[in-house]
């Protein structure tokens, strides 16, 4: 009997061990979750949109997401947006106006020059990428839902060439 006792005994402790470091790991992916959804996050963007701000082949940028829960993004700021077409992607602009502004926009900047204005409506953005010869933007879906903003886009942290504020 007091054999099968050393032995529950030892496993108990084991057993302990393994819950131990479990609850470690458990509080770490807790403190990861937050960070990356609420505070902030790395990101990495590429495509033609927004040249020359960012690289065609691909930037890495760190998007911070307190100011976007406290409205405090505006004009000119780089945002990363869940796309209006896809929800499954996020898209990487810049906003050029918002609720109450009036934006006047090339139709399509590569064949004419005919514009057209309109007026931001409440609650929502107009986004841009600084190349709008090569962007899908709200020039081609509208104006955004401000809740579709992700995060605000602060440093570029990859290549280290190009480290730095965006804003």
């Amino acid at each position: 009997m007091r054999l099968l006792g050393g032995f529950i005994g030892q496993w108990s402790s084991v057993a302990k061990e393994a819950l131990d470091r479990t609850m470690i790991v458990a509080k770490f992916l807790c403190l990861l979750h937050v960070t990356n959804n609420y505070l902030c996050s790395s990101t990495l963007v590429y495509g033609p949109s927004m040249l020359p701000t960012l690289n065609l082949t691909g930037d890495v940028v760190l998007a911070e997401h307190v100011s976007t829960r406290l409205g405090m993004v505006g004009l000119g700021d780089v945002v990363l947006v869940r796309s209006p077409e896809n929800p499954r992607k996020t898209v990487t602009k810049r906003i050029v106006g918002m609720e109450g502004d009036t934006v006047t926009f090339l139709v399509d900047p590569m064949n004419s020059d005919r514009c057209r204005t309109m007026v931001v409506p409440k609650g929502h953005v107009w986004i841009q990428g600084d190349n709008i010869y090569a962007s899908k933007d709200s020039r081609h879906f509208g104006p955004v839902p401000y809740g579709l903003i992700q995060g605000k886009v602060c440093y570029r942290v990859w290549p280290l060439d190009g480290f730095g504020s965006l804003g």
